[in-house]
């Protein structure tokens, strides 16, 4: 038999019952609320995968650096000699040559042709001073032969004017006949002195002849040796001591006159070439220490020159080799070269962080004195160097701060360490 309950309790139960929903949504939201004002747990760091480094206070070298080569100061292109034909190569890049290696062996026929037919005009030019010679040889005996003839005259005219000039005296010869002997020996005299002095120009001219044809000869001769020397030059030589470094040619190629065809350096008078980034430039003067490091040794060296224009971001300083040469040490070589730009005492210091560049505040995460938290810490950063920063201000000497890539935790302020 079922009881009727009565109309009071069944609105005790319904309001029982909205104040347990009611408490319920309260409790919820309450807990909500409180889970949304919890901070995010600290993340960890492990130890092992950090770069950790103490602030430090003294010496402070601050220095650049860049990666370069090994160039050659004395350096020898060897252009062709003349337009030809290469036909042989006869020394390959890398081996020590002289001044009169010959590295290629070209050949040109009509420069060969044109030093034969030289020869030959000089040759016949010599022949012809030898066929002068000889006629003007004979021609001057001749000479000399119709003066001793002319003079043999002369001496028995005058033998028979001075035997007639006596029997003259005596009226033994006619006067007629005393003239005719007187001016017969005036004839002789005038005709043997024309004949000397025909001699004696002719001498003048045999010597202005010879000295034309010697002179002809000279030129030929001149001629001669300079095609000799053009064809000489076929066979190409290195022209300096060194190593050869280059051969820009192959067998069977036409060069023309003074086409590059090898370049040759000498291996003791190296250089470094590093190339500076533009935004390091500025503090890089001439006579800075350098220290060329070329993977089998370090050279010392000094900056002897800054290029004035940049290249692609980069600038080039040559670097002149003070120290000794490694074995290793070879034109081309890729070398790093660290340049020493001014050593300063008691400054604050650390090494370099990962992230953040001289003359900036950053944050950087610094340990706690118990090595088990980090926090971070806005650090102002000054001058920098290859390795280390200088600190301005946020650190102390002996602090401890982590140095790699901390951008992964960029929305925290405290990493725990383990």
């Amino acid at each position: 038999m079922d009881i009727k309950r009565p109309a009071k309790s069944k609105l005790k139960k319904r309001i029982r019952n909205i104040a347990f929903i009611v408490i319920g949504l309260v409790a919820v939201g309450g807990i909500t609320v409180g889970l949304t004002k919890l901070k995010p747990a600290s993340p960890t760091l492990d130890r092992s995968t950090a770069v950790i480094d103490t602030v430090k206070r003294g010496l402070f070298v601050r220095q650049v650096r860049g990666n370069g080569t090994l160039v050659p100061q004395l350096t020898r292109w060897v252009p062709a000699p003349a337009e030809g034909r290469l036909e042989k190569i006869l020394v390959e890049p890398g081996v020590e040559v002289s001044t009169e290696t010959v590295i290629f062996e070209l050949t040109n026929p009509q420069m060969e042709q044109q030093a034969i037919d030289a020869d030959f005009q000089m040759k016949a030019a010599q022949a012809d001073l030898e066929n002068l010679r000889v006629r003007l040889e004979s021609d001057s005996m001749t000479q000399q032969s119709a003066i001793a003839s002319i003079n043999a005259e002369y001496s028995q005219a005058k033998m028979q004017l001075e035997t007639d000039e006596i029997l003259g005296k005596q009226g033994l010869v006619p006067l007629i006949l005393l003239k005719v002997a007187r001016v017969r020996v005036q004839d002789l005299a005038n005709r043997l002195k024309v004949e000397q002095q025909r001699l004696a120009i002719s001498s003048k001219a045999t010597k202005a002849q010879m000295n034309s044809q010697q002179a002809r000869i000279q030129q030929l001769s001149a001629l001669a040796g300079l095609r000799k020397s053009q064809v000489d030059a076929l066979k190409v030589r290195a022209g300096t001591n060194g190593v050869l470094q280059q051969v820009l040619v192959q067998v069977g190629q036409q060069v023309t006159l003074g086409f590059n065809m090898a370049r040759v350096a000498d291996p003791a008078s190296l250089k470094a070439e590093l190339r500076i980034a533009e935004t390091q430039i500025k503090d890089v003067k001439f006579g800075q220490r350098v220290e060329v490091d070329t993977r089998n040794g370090v050279i010392e060296a000094r900056v002897s020159r800054i290029d004035p224009a940049a290249r692609e971001g980069t600038f080039v300083v040559d670097a002149e080799l003070t120290g000794p040469l490694p074995p290793s040490a070879r034109p081309d070589l890729s070398v790093d070269g660290t340049i020493e730009l001014e050593r300063l005492e008691n400054v604050l210091h650390v090494g370099r962080p990962a992230f953040g560049q001289g003359q900036q505040t950053v944050g950087m995460f610094k340990l706690s004195p118990d090595g088990q938290e980090a926090t971070r810490t806005q650090v102002a950063l000054g001058r920098n160097s290859v390795s280390t920063i200088e600190i301005i201000s946020g650190l102390r000497e002996g602090d401890q701060v982590i140095l790699s890539d901390t951008s992964a935790w960029d929305n925290y302020n405290h990493i725990r360490v383990r």
